[in-house]
């Protein structure tokens, strides 16, 4: 017996010894009168038969009360036991999504809705269940029974980023414009519009959204570097047929992006090939100036202007005062006195690079130095020493 049910004991003890106790002194009598009938009793037994009848009476009420309620008590109770079902069921269906059971988690989300108030989350869980088992018209009718207020975010950010996942680029745009026009701008949709414009390839919006996103800390820096490369990349080549149109785009980069030896390499190639040579001096001499790289050396001597090599000679040999065992630049200058027609200086720095390349296993280089080799050979009228450079070169490449 419980604590409880000993303290109410103890009170009917004492409830019925100070009833026996009062009782032994009261000697009163009770008369009823109804003609011709009369009742005498003792005042005691009067008041115990009101307490019995008292809860008889409240008896037979509290019964028939149950009896009357019975019907609305059985359907709260159906009602309370459909409810317990749907929310288990949907207990389930978040189970069997994240354990990649897809086909029982969008039966068990089916079973949920037997609950109104579960239609939002479970049309959420089967869409998405659908959609890892590629039934896409099956996730837009489950997307479609999502129609409450309070989850219609949920299921336009859910959608957007289903349809961005299926390859379906402008249905991501378009859920979240919708969503967007609601007042709703989160860093979740930003990197979903992210994946659709880089699937649409508008490179401009993807440029833009990376450097959002880099600045909310929302990417990984590697990541939001190979982005930005990527989009600037593709921005250059688009505008390959305009050169002002090309520097004006590259003027509105940011400064790491206009130091970064892969963009500069692109853009001066490109404004060579619109003879805009002055212009890809001054990107590439930017860029070396803060990222020392060999492709921007490679890509220098056809920088020239006009023809004329001897400014590009003089920094070129002012950077190599200060780099003397750098290949790369040897190989550099090496083309430029090339250029000049300075052939003694030529196959000297070109024969440098050569050592060096030979040291450091450089074989890109070696190929490279032996083929500029083998054409200066050729201005100077020697074949032989050209025929050798070229087979050293064509052996340099280790083909299998």
């Amino acid at each position: 017996m419980t604590i409880r049910g000993l303290i109410w004991l103890a009170l009917l003890f004492a409830v019925a010894v100070i009833v026996a106790t009062v009782g032994g002194f009261n000697g009163g009598q009770i008369l009823l009168v109804m003609p011709p009938y009369r009742v005498d009793v003792s005042l005691n037994l009067f008041v115990v038969a009101l307490v019995v009848l008292f809860i008889v009476l409240y008896g037979i009420i509290r019964a028939v009360r149950g009896v009357w309620k019975m019907p609305s008590r059985v359907a709260a109770y159906r009602a309370r036991s459909k409810l317990a079902k749907a929310n288990a069921s949907l207990r389930d269906a978040i189970g069997h999504l994240y354990a990649g059971r897809f086909s029982k988690a969008e039966k068990a989300a089916r079973d949920a809705l037997s609950a109104d108030a579960n239609k939002g989350a479970a049309g959420l869980i089967g869409a998405n269940a659908a959609h890892r088992l590629h039934e896409y018209a099956r996730r837009d009718e489950w997307l479609g029974q999502v129609a409450g207020a309070d989850w219609q975010d949920a299921r336009l950010m859910a959608t957007a980023d289903m349809r961005a996942d299926g390859r379906d680029a402008d249905g991501a745009l378009v859920a979240l414009t919708e969503m967007q026009a609601q007042g709703g701008r989160r860093i979740h949709a930003q990197q979903i519009a992210l994946r659709a414009q880089q699937q649409l390839k508008n490179w401009g919006e993807v440029l833009k959204l990376v450097r959002m996103l880099e600045k909310r800390e929302a990417l990984h820096p590697a990541v939001a570097v190979r982005l930005r490369q990527v989009a600037a990349e593709n921005l250059l080549r688009d505008r390959r047929h305009n050169p002002d149109a090309l520097l004006e785009l590259w003027q509105s980069l940011s400064v790491a992006e206009r130091q970064s030896p892969r963009l500069a390499d692109l853009a001066a190639e490109l404004l060579i090939a619109l003879d805009r040579r002055a212009e890809a001096k001054k990107i590439v001499e930017d860029a070396l100036a803060h990222n020392w790289d060999a492709r921007l050396l490679r890509r220098y001597p056809d920088c020239v202007v006009g023809g004329d090599a001897f400014p590009l000679i003089q920094r070129a040999e002012a950077w190599q005062k200060e780099r003397t065992e750098d290949a790369d630049l040897l190989f550099t200058l090496g083309r430029l006195c090339l250029h000049q027609q300075l052939w003694g200086k030529a196959q000297a720095f070109l024969e440098s690079a050569l050592k060096l390349a030979d040291t450091e296993n450089n074989e890109p280089l070696k190929i490279r130095t032996h083929r500029a080799l083998a054409r200066l050979h050729e201005q100077l009228g020697d074949p032989e020493k050209a025929a050798e450079h070229y087979r050293a070169s064509a052996l340099a490449m280790n083909i299998v």
